[in-house]
């Protein structure tokens, strides 16, 4: 069953995920779908791939908001 939910979000993330939504060929709301659907699923198995990324920034001086910056820049 679908039901609908409202989000207040900064205009600019909102303009980004249009244009993400529009190459990727799905509606905003496909995309929080598939986004809200991976942070619900409790994994507890780690890939390959984190597997050897871990540990890797440890004693750098890069910090969470480095991080979310270049996630935000990259993908939206």
């Amino acid at each position: 069953m679908k039901t609908k939910l409202t989000l207040r979000l900064d205009k600019n993330v909102i303009e980004k995920v249009k244009k993400y939504s529009a190459r990727k060929g799905e509606s905003v709301s496909q995309v929080v779908e598939k986004f809200f659907r991976v942070l619900s699923e409790e994994k507890e198995e780690v890939t390959p791939t984190v597997k050897k990324l871990k540990g890797l920034l440890k004693g750098s001086s890069v910090d969470e908001n480095d991080y979310k910056k270049f996630i935000e820049e990259k993908y939206l």
